[in-house]
């Protein structure tokens, strides 16, 4: 149902969300979708595997930090533990590889991002070199283009490319994937902090990158961002660290170039195109819950007992060459939690993503407000739900390819990184 105003969620706030995002709300289309979930099976036939120990050494992978498909059904797998990119036949058989840890062109220092467009060219982005490094459809490397200049902080999120094959989109806000400083940069150097979280599109045709903001995402504005201090200089920084609960910014591109994206706590997904901005909304009526003193000692209460129970915190540590013992590690962590900041609301969204064909998955949250993995729905572009699979029967893909091909990163009963490819049936992929 076409509605000609937003229907009220919970509260105030999430009116706020979409004005602030969105702006004016003539030139928009607001589509309402159904309150009663319609549940899929998730009956994905399984293509391949790979990523084993006693597989073959090129599949024993030390760290999976991302995946994506081009558009013969090539999967890239990229380890950026050994700073590597392994490149998989539609079959799962080994094709080629590329990368390698360096100072040079081409050459990794901190490799944080990849991004690989349809006719296999792939982006690998490089915080310590502050630049892109470019490879054609045979892994060679091309050409590097340097990041935009924005001060002493660099904040890196994921790159999805267009399907044109022109551009990346980011999104700021996005979880962040890495972030480096220039300690030679004066704090005064620092742009202005963000009003908004934008989703941006970035080109690479010259020496350095450029871009441009697609549609402004809404930040939730609480005072001056605080200051970090990296090696004794001072850098501001951009966005204040996010709170408990709070909305993510959750961008994925469509097939003809337009972004899907979610900003606030409520279920709407804003969908925004370069130079018109937010077009369309797509909401359903789940609503986000309140944060009471009861939610936030649960939730501080949780993550404590992850806390004693995880082996991470039990050793000790050094910051600024001096060394800290386990337990004052432990208690820093805990001072953390007992002074974490909450939102006003428990978000709906959890994560999203899109299709080669233009379906949208979105991951609603679970029972308790810090479930992630909650029931994912697949929405169209055009306002249609399709259906919804339960909580628990699948995950979200980490990439999705054409013909249906979705991967999904998992581990095995060792902890050992495995890649799973499956297809999905058409009426969702």
């Amino acid at each position: 149902m076409v509605m000609s105003s937003l229907r009220y969620v919970r509260s105030g706030l999430h009116v706020m969300c979409l004005l602030a995002a969105c702006g004016a709300l003539a030139a928009q289309e607001v589509i309402e979708l159904p309150g009663e979930d319609n549940w899929l099976a998730a009956d994905f036939d399984e293509v391949y595997r790979i990523g084993s120990l006693d597989g073959e050494e090129w599949e024993q992978f030390g760290n999976v930090g991302k995946v994506a498909f081009d558009g013969t059904g090539q999967l890239y797998v990229f380890d950026d533990q050994a700073h590597r990119i392994f490149v998989v036949g539609p079959d799962g058989e080994y094709r080629r590889s590329f990368g390698r840890p360096g100072e040079g062109p081409g050459e990794f220092r901190n490799p944080a991002a990849l991004a690989v467009f349809r006719d296999g060219r792939a982006v690998v982005a490089d915080t310590r070199h502050r630049a892109y490094h470019i490879f054609d459809a045979n892994g060679d490397f091309e050409r590097m283009v340097r990041m935009v200049s924005e001060g002493a902080t660099l904040q890196l999120s994921d790159l999805l490319p267009d399907p044109a094959g022109c551009t990346l989109v980011s999104a700021v806000g996005a979880p962040m994937l890495a972030m480096s400083f220039s300690f030679n940069a004066a704090s005064g150097s620092q742009p202005p902090p963000h009003a908004s979280r934008p989703v941006e599109r970035l080109s690479l045709t010259g020496e350095v990158a450029t871009k441009d903001t697609v549609a402004e995402g809404w930040l939730p504005q609480r005072g001056e961002p605080p200051v970090l201090n990296a090696g004794g200089v001072d850098v501001g920084s951009r966005l204040p660290p996010p709170r408990v609960f709070a909305p993510r910014m959750l961008p994925g591109v469509l097939p003809d170039g337009d972004v899907a994206f979610s900003d606030s706590s409520a279920y709407a997904i804003k969908l925004a195109r370069a130079g018109s901005g937010v077009w369309r909304i797509l909401t359903r009526p789940f609503h986000p819950a309140p944060v009471t003193n009861r939610v936030i000692e649960a939730e501080k209460e949780r993550r404590l007992r992850a806390l004693e129970e995880s082996p991470g915190t039990r050793g000790g540590i050094t910051i600024n060459r001096v060394a800290v013992s386990s337990e004052d590690n432990r208690q820093r962590a805990r001072d953390r939690i007992a002074n974490l900041e909450f939102f006003e609301e428990v978000s709906v969204v959890r994560d999203l993503a899109t299709t080669w064909s233009g379906r949208i998955w979105v991951q609603r949250r679970g029972e308790d407000p810090s479930d992630d993995d909650g029931p994912i729905d697949v929405l169209s572009a055009d306002g249609r739900y399709v259906g919804s699979y339960p909580a628990g029967s699948t995950a979200m893909p980490d990439a999705f390819g054409p013909d249906g091909l979705a991967a999904f990163v998992e581990e095995d009963e060792l902890g050992v990184k495995v890649v799973v490819v499956k297809r999905l049936p058409e009426r969702v992929n």
